[in-house]
This record gives structure tokens, C-alpha cells and sequence, in this order.
């Protein structure tokens, strides 16, 4: 028995390169459950791993793919049966664990969650952690108390995977979503998922020049940090709330201990990789009702095995819109 995967190694300069092999069964590492992959995705931290390996991966060669979907094909799990269909997200898979860039993966049955019938395989990998994420951000601002009649809620990096799919939820919710980006050519994309206001990522570029400006937002989606969470923050009506995600303008940021000690500002730290299994399913139970997916499928574009090293550059460059989906028969 044999699957095909994306093999990657890394040269004596550090550079990752990839090609796809056939390799045999006997190549998957330990797990107590087989999964015929049947889609997979391309998020930031695989743009990492298929370029420089970026401190993440340990032992090469490699397969990396931190999300995929498909159809369990052997289990030893009691949780798993042959045809269950099942997605992962996370667990250090793609990283520290060969991932979703082949047709089979073999893993622990703990890390799989069973897919809604509402979500096929490859629709869960047009959400992918990037959605699964955009779900726990909003469900974090839900038990916060910010509710549509609060106030607007803003999306940084809204054209982005996260932000997309973030922006779709919040406003299929009833939420007023004001829509941060640095690409004005993707308004109209923005519009269609259902922001109400298009804001220029300018705005947010320079650091606040005081702790507190004028309260605008309910709550925040962050999936950049920087100086433009620190602005947004600066910016949350008291008692408001922000779930921070993503450090795509670096991990620290210029901010204040003003909105949390004077307005009540509170800060969600959203982390997909090690979340319990009970949370992971609420929050993929919850996309399949919460999720338009129709308007999912506008922010996909796909692409097969070969096709991932020539975009790893681009989406470390900001020059992805939505999601990727890795059909990895290709």
C-alpha cells in the first residue's frame, strides 16, 4: 500500500524544497487511526513550514499541512469507525507531525473531530483552521456579551483567511462589520461576504498618539497585532471586547493598560492548535449552521500538491485572498 505526499527537505542554507513522491505505508508515523485525505489547506504557518521550516519543524524530511479532511480508512480508536468523515486542525500536526499535504495521514483518533453532515471534506478545508479560528473569535466575543445591537465590530485582515471567513459569519450573525484592509481592490469581495464598512488599513497603521481615542468598536477580530490591534484597542467602547488571533504585523504591540483599567476592555486569546476536543466541536457544530456557505465558496481558489512551494511565498506576503483548498489528488 502507498500514498502520494509533498516531501520536504531542508538544504544546508536553510531553504526548504519539496517534491511529490509516492512513498509506502509503512512511511506513516505512529497513530491509531488512517485517514484517506481527501483535502487539505494552505494557512500562514504552512507558508512558514514550505519555505524555511520557520523554527517549526524539528526532523526531515517532512510532510506538512497543518489541516486536512477526508474519510477514516482503519481505525483502532473505539471514538472511529471506516467512513466516518473526519477533519483536523492543529495538535502540531504539519509541524512536529507529518500533516495533510498527502492522500493518507495517520494520526491520534483524539486529534480528529467527526465533520457535521452540513460540511463536505472539501468545504471543511475551504474553512480550515483559518474559519475554524473566525468561529472561536466570534463565539469568544458572544460570551463576552457583545451582541449586534452593541455597536459595530471590526475585522483586521479581512481580506485575508481568517478575516474572510470572520467577516461572513459576523455579518450572516447581524453584526455590523467594518472590514480593515490594506487591498482596496478587494471591497467589493468584502461587501459580498457582508461587511458594512470597507476600512483602509491605513487608518490603523500609525500607533495611537494617546492611550484612548474615540470609542467606536464593540468588539475586535484581530488577526494582525501590531500597531494596528494597538490602535483598534484604543478604540473599544467600554466594556467591549477583542479576540486576537494572529501576529502577521508582529507579536508585541504599542498599546496601553488605559483600555483595560478605564474602559473595562477585555482580550481574548484565541489558540487552535492545543484546544480541547469539547470546544473544537462546538465551534465546528456551530459552522455548520452559522457559516453562509455559499458565500464560503466565493473566497476559494484551489490548487494541488505541486502547486504549494509557489505559493508559500505569497501568502507570507499578504497576496492571498480567502482560502486556499489543496486537492491533494493533484
Amino acid at each position: 500500500m502507498s500514498f502520494r505526499a509533498l516531501v520536504l527537505t531542508q538544504g544546508a542554507d536553510r531553504k526548504v524544497s519539496g517534491t511529490v513522491e509516492t512513498l509506502d505505508d509503512s512511511k506513516l508515523p505512529a497513530g491509531d487511526v488512517i485517514v484517506a485525505i481527501e483535502y487539505s489547506t494552505l494557512n500562514y504557518k504552512d507558508g512558514l513550514v514550505l519555505t524555511s521550516g520557520g523554527g517549526l519543524v524539528k526532523a526531515w524530511p517532512h510532510v506538512g499541512g497543518i489541516d486536512f479532511a477526508g474519510t477514516v480508512e482503519a481505525s483502532d480508536n473505539p471514538s472511529f469507525k471506516p467512513g466516518d468523515k473526519v477533519v483536523l486542525n492543529g495538535w502540531r500536526v504539519g509541524e512536529l507531525h507529518w500533516g495533510g499535504y498527502a492522500t493518507k495521514a495517520r494520526v491520534k483518533g483524539d486529534w480528529l473531530v467527526k465533520l457535521p453532515a452540513a460540511i463536505s471534506t472539501k468545504r471543511a478545508m475551504a474553512i480550515g483552521t483559518a474559519g475554524y479560528t473566525s468561529m472561536l473569535c466570534v463565539m469568544a466575543l458572544q460570551k463576552h456579551g457583545v451582541r449586534p445591537e452593541s455597536g459595530e465590530v471590526l475585522v483586521t485582515g479581512a481580506a485575508g483567511g481568517v478575516g474572510s471567513v470572520a467577516v461572513a459569519i459576523l455579518a450572516r450573525l447581524g453584526y455590523q462589520v467594518v472590514a480593515a484592509t490594506g487591498r482596496p481592490q478587494e471591497s467589493e469581495y468584502l461587501k459580498g461576504l457582508g461587511a458594512a464598512t470597507i476600512l483602509d488599513r491605513k487608518e490603523l497603521t500609525e500607533a495611537p498618539d494617546r492611550p484612548l481615542l474615540s470609542e467606536r468598536y464593540a468588539g475586535v477580530v484581530d488577526t494582525v497585532s501590531g500597531v494596528m490591534f494597538a490602535r483598534a484597542l484604543a478604540q473599544v467602547k467600554y466594556g467591549g471586547a477583542a479576540a486576537v488571533c494572529g501576529l502577521a504585523g508582529g507579536p508585541a504591540f504599542p498599546g496601553s493598560i488605559l483600555p483595560f483599567i478605564l474602559r473595562s476592555v477585555s482580550v481574548y486569546g484565541i489558540d487552535s492548535v492545543m484546544l480541547p476536543k469539547a470546544p473544537r466541536e462546538e465551534a465546528w457544530k456551530r459552522l455548520g449552521t452559522d457559516l453562509p456557505l455559499d458565500k464560503l465558496d466565493s473566497t476559494v481558489s484551489e490548487a494541488g500538491l505541486g502547486d504549494l512551494p509557489g505559493l508559500a511565498p505569497k501568502i507570507l506576503k499578504g497576496e492571498i485572498r480567502g482560502r486556499v483548498v489543496v486537492d491533494v489528488s493533484r
